[in-house]
């Protein structure tokens, strides 16, 4: 019930938001048009940029989730069905966040996982913001809005990291 009362409030306050397109199979499943020279797969130092030069860098759309704290509509990411396997990273610095064998369907309308990559990789903030008492997620290397975790996942863990997929990337593991 609370999940559905969430994803009804948000979609509310979300009314201006545009769905993302589904790509097909054969497109990169990356969010960033450029990538910038803060963005790295490899590198672990932490990203600390005012907002003003992250908003020169980023999309309009990956900067109002990131750095303004948005939140897309539901429904509407196309990682929401997606089921290839690989890894999931932050869209603004490209950190990894989640293996794909830890996404899962919560019918929340967002990308849903229930364990991170490492204990590191995210940041845990209390939001108490629209009159709701939740767990913010931010990537550990930009401080990047992700989305929220809440505590009605599946086993092992319990957690349900319901996470906007336009600040997500996606690395297809190639075996």
């Amino acid at each position: 019930m609370k999940c559905i009362l969430f994803v009804v409030l948000v979609s509310i306050l979300n009314v201006a938001c545009h769905a993302q397109p589904t790509p097909s199979k054969t497109e990169k499943m990356d969010n960033t048009d450029k990538k910038h020279p803060y963005y790295s797969k490899t590198d672990s130092n932490f990203v600390v940029l005012k907002n003003e030069e992250w908003k020169k860098i980023l999309s309009p759309e990956v900067y109002y989730i990131a750095r303004e704290k948005g939140t897309e509509r539901p429904w509407t990411s196309k990682f929401e069905n997606f089921k290839e396997i690989g890894t999931y990273s932050c869209a603004v610095c490209g950190n990894a966040l989640f293996k794909s064998n830890t996404k899962f369907d919560s019918g929340c309308g967002w990308p849903s996982f229930f364990d991170p990559i490492t204990k590191g990789s995210l940041l845990y903030l209390p939001d108490n913001t629209h009159g709701m008492r939740r767990t913010e997620v931010q990537c550990g290397r930009c401080k990047s809005h992700l989305g929220h975790v809440f505590e009605d996942g599946p086993p092992p863990t319990g957690l349900r990291y319901c996470i906007n997929g336009v600040v997500l990337d996606f690395d297809k593991t190639t075996e």
